[in-house]
């Protein structure tokens, strides 16, 4: 006689799997850390210490999105909004990628708007967001990366734009599919652009909801992300 057991809700064992694999490789990092404190100067500037470091973030800028991406279908993402000095929360998304910006020789800079020197966000979410968008950034850019912060019609805008080749054409031109198909050249699944954009939907004031926004040119010349918060 065969025993019955319950079946299995195959997305809950997805994200608690991904959130083993997000501490296991916290601690991978950490260790990474440690030792490489160890080491000789020298042998800390290497080029595969680069590939190793950026490999680091992307791979945990991916776990987050999918818990994200999890936590948003199952309307367990919390909206904390909190006003932020901007100057000091894009220094530290720039801070995070430091390592990695040297090992490239990736010059990474930022400017806020005088005018608009206070945002109002969940800074983790927001952070999530610029976090992956930074590392893809430096996936693509040849040696020069900008953050800018702006007011435009009323809506905080933060935008990063590298000196790369750009976004793909009819990648700008589908970005409102969001999900658009596994890109097999580049490996791209459009879900970075989804979750930004479903982060950017949860901020909204008066009627207005938080959108995102892809075009190529910008001071840099190269692929530019928008982010819209009202």
């Amino acid at each position: 006689m065969s025993q019955e057991y319950p079946a299995l809700d195959f997305s809950t064992v997805i994200a608690s799997t991904v959130h083993d694999m997000k501490n296991s490789l916290a601690m991978l990092m950490q260790a990474h850390s440690q030792w490489m404190g160890r080491l000789p100067n020298s042998e800390r500037q290497s080029p595969e210490q680069g590939v190793i470091e950026f490999e680091f973030a992307h791979l945990n800028g991916m776990l987050v999105q999918l818990l994200g991406l999890y936590k948003l279908g199952v309307n367990q993402m919390p909206l904390q909004p909190a006003y932020h000095e901007l100057d000091d929360f894009i220094e530290a998304q720039l801070a995070a990628h430091q390592e990695v910006f040297a090992s490239r020789g990736i010059v990474a800079t930022y400017e806020v708007d005088p005018l608009c020197p206070l945002g109002f966000f969940d800074r983790e979410l927001v952070a999530s967001v610029l976090a992956n968008t930074i590392n893809n950034a430096i996936r693509y850019a040849r040696q020069s990366l900008l953050i800018s912060v702006s007011d435009e019609a009323g809506q905080l805008m933060l935008t990063i734009n590298d000196d790369g080749d750009g976004y793909p054409v009819e990648m700008i031109e589908r970005q409102a599919d969001y999900v658009q198909g596994i890109n097999q050249s580049s490996g791209s699944t459009g879900l970075g652009l989804y979750f930004a954009g479903r982060i950017a939907a949860l901020h909204q004031r008066n009627g207005v909801e938080g959108r995102t926004r892809i075009s190529n040119g910008g001071p840099l010349g190269g692929g530019v992300f928008s982010l819209y918060l009202p």
